[in-house]
């Protein structure tokens, strides 16, 4: 009887472990930002040509969906990868902690730049940070001059600066879940915000208050969210001349015949000036790996060096064709070590 539990017990084992092998996937499954989407996807099908291996799935849900994806979990219903156009947040790595995500690797692909662009139809925009803020925060100063915040009351670019557009104030930008949003408020909302004495002296005695001041989009339509698919954006543009609209460098870049970016305190948007750190709103892009899922999902290795090779992400790689402002090389470097050893992050 104890040799037949045995066998029993051995054949159950065996069935069990087929049965895991059956649900893993033969594919890498990768989400996350709109922004570094493009670069992923061409790196994929490049990978996918290289080794005759199932090109990844790759699904465009922006930074802060991916990582809700991402973080869920281990199981291999989850994500291997997560593409952001900004850094993981502390909220979200823990969140990553508690759910059993321990191991995670950070990857640092290079720049981008965020483009307020308008269609080649119109003449181009030559606007400051504090007009964005003016323009689009939900709250702003009076315009008495006094020390109050009230409901935003500008229409057009003209009511914001009279060296601007007599032209209705309409911006077609990312949702909450992008990472080009969270760039774009941190980055022009709070760079313009700032231009206030009285805004900034709160920081140093309420920072939640603070943020939500310089960071809370105008919600009366002035604004419009256009979703993850900047794509869309850049056609919304062709049809209405008169808008904005915010998104990465890259999709301005593909569609240079189309729109047209605006320049920023002085400063034009160009591969050099994100590369030299003087364009204002530019900010690094990275994506995040599941160490716990290499050698469950076959071909992640493989991937990460084909990303991290100098023929991709190189000063003269494919993805410099796609927009990608690269790292230095010594970080280049670094960084493709780092991957190589798969170091997990610590916050």
């Amino acid at each position: 009887m104890k040799k037949l539990a045995l066998m029993v017990a051995v054949g159950l084992g065996t069935i069990a472990s087929s049965t895991v092998f059956a649900q893993s996937r033969d594919h890498i499954d990768i989400v996350g930002s709109s922004t570094v989407y493009p670069f992923a996807t061409v790196v994929a099908e490049t990978y996918g040509k290289k080794t005759g291996k199932k090109t990844p799935k790759i699904e465009s849900t922006g930074s802060g969906g991916g990582m809700k994806l991402f973080c869920a979990g281990n199981g291999i219903n989850t994500p291997d990868i997560t593409n952001a156009s900004r850094r993981i947040k502390k909220s979200e790595f823990d969140h990553c902690q508690k759910n059993g995500v321990k191991e995670i690797v950070e990857v640092q692909i290079g720049f981008d730049g965020i483009a307020i662009a308008n269609s080649k139809k119109s003449a181009p925009m030559n606007i400051s940070r504090k007009d964005l803020f003016l323009a689009l925060a939900k709250n702003v100063p009076a315009k008495d001059g006094s020390e109050k915040l009230v409901l935003n009351p500008y229409k057009t670019w003209k009511d914001v600066n009279p060296a601007l557009p007599d032209t209705k104030i309409e911006v077609l930008g990312p949702p909450p879940t992008s990472g080009t949003r969270d760039a774009f408020v941190e980055l022009a909302m709070e760079g313009g915000c700032k231009h206030f004495a009285f805004i900034k002296a709160i920081k140093k005695t309420d920072k939640q208050e603070y943020k939500a001041i310089c960071h809370s989009i105008r919600e009366d339509g002035s604004y419009i969210e256009a979703g993850e698919n900047d794509n869309l954006i850049v056609e919304k543009l062709e049809k209405n001349p008169k808008a904005l609209g915010i998104f990465g460098f890259s999709f301005l870049d593909q569609n240079a015949d189309k729109v047209q970016g605006a320049i920023i305190d002085g400063k034009p948007l160009t591969f050099e000036s994100i590369a030299d750190g003087s364009y204002p709103i530019s900010r690094p892009l990275y994506f995040y790996v599941k160490k716990s899922h290499v050698g469950k999902v076959p071909g992640i290795v493989a991937y990460l060096k084909e990303f991290t090779s100098e023929s991709a992400w190189g000063d003269e790689g494919y993805l410099t064709d796609k927009g990608l402002i690269p790292l230095s090389k010594e970080k280049r470097d670094a960084m493709a070590a780092s991957t190589k050893a798969l170091t997990p992050l610590v916050l």
